[in-house]
């Protein structure tokens, strides 16, 4: 017998308007949906008019549930993974029966859809060419010690989420190690009534965390005076242009600034950038 096909569907993270039409089919046409909670799904299946059986698939029961969704699998029966909101695996249960389904040739299709990472970090004003997602910081103060090093010392966008009631206890560690001109914008709401992009630094994030409500991104400005003047070639072409952009320069004396650093033609460079 043919094995089923696990669908990884994607589904609104505040607005409903967001579901996609190829979402919509592949709900009504799998055999059962696997949801991190049923009563939640349960709640947007009605709204589409979808009538499915659920099964409950969470941080908790991952390890159990993946192999009673595998059985189902491999007897033909074809199963979409939701989340809560968003895409499934990113922050969410998923990785688990993704890993399984991969090692036993078991098909796996993506259903893309909404995702608040992205969606914050194309409207937040920071580079988008590289960046580093770090997702919660740990709970754990040596291993959040090490993540806030990282966000300290890397030269690429970093984005984490944060819960409300622990944004400003964030906000204070990150003041911990972050030069105050880094930039950052907090993105909370997203897609839902009530969205906001809040940019500042460190300080002034700090005063306004108090009244924050709802989901959180947080997106870190990379620390461009960690770059090694010394070796140019450690960085991409992209983020020297940054460098030299976020002082104030013109593009073309950043093109001179970059041929000259890395001793090659302006035209080279110019090419890349035209």
């Amino acid at each position: 017998m043919e094995s089923g096909v696990l669908y990884i569907v994607a589904t609104p993270i505040g607005n409903l308007e967001d579901i996609t039409l190829r979402a919509i089919r592949i709900l009504k046409q799998v055999d059962l949906i696997a949801a991190e909670d049923t009563r939640h799904t349960l709640k947007l299946l009605n709204h589409l008019e979808i009538s499915k059986p659920l099964i409950s698939y969470h941080r908790h029961n991952e390890e159990i549930k993946s192999d009673v969704l595998i059985e189902k699998l491999k007897n033909g029966e074809n199963i979409a993974l939701v989340s809560d909101a968003g895409t499934p695996g990113i922050c969410d249960p998923g990785e688990e029966i993704i890993k399984k389904c991969i090692d036993l040739g078991i098909k796996i299709i993506p259903i893309p859809g909404a995702c608040a990472m992205i969606n914050s970090l194309i409207c937040s004003g920071m580079d988008t060419k590289e960046f580093n997602f770090l997702g919660f910081l740990p709970l754990n103060k040596k291993l959040r010690k090490n993540k806030l090093e990282e966000i300290e010392k890397s030269n690429k966008t970093i984005i984490i989420y944060e819960a409300p009631h622990k944004i400003e206890n964030t906000l204070k560690d990150l003041k911990q190690i972050l030069n105050n001109n880094r930039k950052i914008t907090l993105a909370r709401e997203i897609t839902k009534i009530h969205e906001e992009f809040i940019r500042g630094n460190i300080d002034e994030l700090i005063e306004k965390a108090n009244d924050l409500k709802g989901e959180i991104v947080v997106i870190i400005d990379g620390n461009l005076e960690n770059i090694d003047k010394n070796n140019w070639d450690n960085i991409s072409l992209d983020e020297h242009y940054l460098f030299y952009e976020k002082q104030g320069f013109e593009k073309k004396e950043i093109i001179k600034k970059i041929a000259k650093d890395r001793n090659v033609a302006k035209n080279e460079v110019y090419k890349k950038f035209i």
